[in-house]
């Protein structure tokens, strides 16, 4: 075999965790051919569906992505899921290696009575509907309401929360879903309630994200100061922490009457319940204490809280794929160290669960991409060019990266001279406008499949 043979490897999961890996893959010095598949017709993954619309500075790291899509050892095969259009071993036929990276899009289950009812929306779906994610697309969200109940102290609730907070002029530079920003600006909503189990020292949101609740135009956060720990006990807390209990000491001091709608963060208190009639009416809450190892146990005092709408944060979930080892408690692939099996990796969520931010991806993505060159070498399987026949083959419609560019620059005019863009939400007019099609042999000849000023 010619050492100039390239290492064929499909990475199923077009979002940072993916192209983190294809990067480091590309700066090696070996000769590479990578096929990025990913079910949906976009690329991008989390940052377009998962990051907040209003954080454009955030989605502005697609452009580091685009640089790696468009290098002509890279082709994107958009609308192609795996199990349903190919199978992995198939995939393990075609290429030398496969990288799960499929991040971890699923919510993970709300265990309590009444979970089922009209208005209990997980946070992956709801945050996908203002995102304008086509699964989510037409959910039904009744935001005919006075108060939501957000469950978890983590980042997403934040961004749950500040988004139903914000009015239409704050949410006018966003890409946010215009249905989704019609409803929220008609809402009659005047309290929303944050909810965690743990105390003020073990929440996740960040300083950041927690600030900006402060400088809402309609919205006040507001924190019980009993709530608090003694001041000094923050002297023990890392940086980010301090400054995160200094954000709640100052909300501790606002009014609710300040401004219409009352932010209220709360602490020590867990759902036990959804309450309601075939729609949400309310949540129970049993009130918590922190124990010495970390956990919070009930106390068994319990309280209502009135709310038409119920939005747990409680975490993600990858979505298993046949043929490979699942850990259900820990949501993401089994695997060694990033190695599932013998030619299939895991990187990001895919990996270790929906941990870290979406750099803590990089080193992940790098790591794996060392161990897979280090450990698999080529073996003239078809890569590229045998998946583009196999789909064919199929008739299965692709969006080649190409394609994509076509639906940025529909999304881009539609967002005028004031958002960066307007999603197509549906699948159906994302493949129309993409002229997504069944590989042909022109596709073939290209090789690489490439994205010039020409095209």
């Amino acid at each position: 075999m010619s050492e100039e043979e390239p290492l064929t490897v499909a990475i199923v999961g077009a979002g940072p965790a993916g192209y983190y890996t294809a990067e480091r893959l590309l700066a090696s010095d070996r000769p590479v051919e990578i096929a990025m598949i990913d079910r949906l017709p976009t690329p991008y993954g989390l940052i377009r569906f998962g990051v907040a619309p209003d954080h454009q500075s955030i989605k502005a790291v697609y452009r580091r992505y685009e640089k790696t899509a468009m290098r002509p050892e890279v082709s994107f095969f958009g609308n192609v899921e795996v199990g349903r259009d190919v199978t992995l071993d198939e995939l393990l036929t075609l290429f030398d290696a496969v990288v799960i990276s499929c991040g971890a899009g699923a919510d993970r289950p709300f265990a309590v009575p009444g979970a089922r009812l009209r208005g209990v929306i997980g946070s992956a779906a709801f945050v996908g509907w203002y995102n304008c994610h086509p699964d989510y697309c037409d959910l039904d969200v009744d935001l005919d309401i006075e108060a939501a109940a957000v469950i978890g102290h983590g980042n997403v609730a934040v961004d749950v929360v500040r988004i139903l907070a914000k009015t239409p002029d704050e949410l006018a530079k966003s890409d946010i879903n215009p249905e989704a920003a019609a409803r929220i600006a008609r809402a009659p909503l005047t309290d929303l309630y944050m909810i965690g189990r743990r105390g003020p020292h073990e929440a996740k949101f960040t300083p950041k994200e927690l600030g900006e609740l402060g400088g809402l135009a309609r919205a006040v956060p507001l924190v019980d100061p009993a709530q608090l720990p003694p001041e000094d006990a923050d002297a023990a807390l890392d940086p980010g922490r301090r400054k995160v209990m200094e954000i709640l000491r100052r909300y501790a001091e606002n009014r609710p009457d300040e401004k219409p709608v009352r932010i209220h963060i709360l602490f020590y208190a867990r759902p036990v319940a959804v309450l309601g009639d075939g729609r949400v009416a309310g949540l129970r809450l049993e009130r918590t204490r922190v124990e010495a190892d970390g956990r919070a146990v009930g106390t068994g005092e319990m309280f209502d809280v009135s709310c038409g709408l119920v939005v747990p944060c409680i975490g993600y979930r990858s979505t298993p794929i046949a043929g490979l080892p699942y850990d259900p408690r820990r949501g993401c692939f089994e695997n060694d160290n990033g190695r599932i099996r013998e030619r299939i990796y895991a990187a990001g969520w895919a990996r270790r669960g929906p941990t870290g931010t979406i750099g803590t991806n990089k080193p992940d993505g790098a790591e794996i991409a060392e161990r897979l060159l280090s450990e698999v070498a080529p073996a003239g399987r078809a890569g590229r060019a045998g998946l583009r026949r196999l789909l064919a083959a199929r008739n299965r419609p692709i969006v080649r990266f190409r394609d994509w560019k076509k639906i940025e620059r529909v999304e881009e005019e539609r967002g005028g001279s004031i958002r960066p863009r307007v999603k197509i939400a549906r699948r159906e007019e994302l493949l129309a406008v993409a002229g997504a099609h069944p590989p042909t042999e022109e596709d073939d000849a290209r090789g690489a499949l490439r994205t010039s000023a020409a095209e």
